[in-house]
């Protein structure tokens, strides 16, 4: 059983650091940043933004909110085992309370996943249905008049940690991939806010394969 809690102090503690890992655009990052920036009891605070390549908008994000920012590139290292050790490294010198795969596209490694962190990511699907990269389409396809997306814990699979809470989205006539994945991305954004504030502020706990928020 991992667990992480705060205390009881009867008042809002300090933020508390997550390390936030992107690969593109870095919406959900923003996401983050704004709930930062507008709630001063979100209780979070970004600590750092890391990515495995350079020149892209979700660092370009956090460079211009001042925060730190490291970059991690497979191609740098001699073996993926080696930069897996590597990313591990540069996130744990941050000391996160959690870290948050905002879009980033690369699979985690044992050293990652060893090195005693919790780790959550979001999907547009409603797992355990639909999984790995075309969770939207796939749900599309097979004719479901719901999806949604959903927030989970980051173990060695494609989408198969335990989960920590989910949105439902409806899906209409006339949905396209495309229309249905903009909707899917609205609610996946207010769920990743919502899911990190309380993670981070009230604890949590994981036992087997269900997640507590406290």
């Amino acid at each position: 059983m991992h667990v992480t809690s705060l205390p009881d102090l009867g008042v809002v503690p300090e933020p508390r650091d997550i390390v936030v890992l992107v690969s593109g655009s870095g919406t959900n990052l923003q996401a983050l940043m704004d709930a930062i920036a507008a709630e001063p009891l979100y209780g979070v605070r970004i600590a750092a933004v890391g990515a495995d390549r350079d020149g892209i908008e979700g660092l370009a994000r956090a460079q211009r909110a001042g925060i730190p920012t490291f970059v991690c590139r497979v191609e740098d290292y001699p073996s993926r085992a080696e930069w897996d050790a590597a990313l591990a490294a540069e996130v744990a010198a941050h000391e996160p309370v959690l870290v948050v795969s905002a879009g980033f596209m690369k699979i985690l490694g044992p050293a990652f996943l060893g090195s005693g962190f919790t780790t959550i990511n979001t999907h547009p699907a409603l797992l355990p249905a639909f999984p790995g990269a075309h969770g939207v389409r796939d749900a599309l396809d097979y004719g479901v008049k719901v999806t949604g997306c959903t927030c989970h814990v980051v173990d060695s699979g494609v989408d198969t940690g335990p989960i920590i809470d989910q949105a439902v989205v409806g899906v209409e006539d006339d949905d396209t991939v495309e229309s249905l994945h903009e909707r899917i991305k609205a609610s996946e954004r207010s769920l990743l806010v919502e899911t990190v504030g309380r993670m981070v502020r009230d604890g949590f706990t994981i036992h087997q394969r269900k997640v507590t928020l406290a």
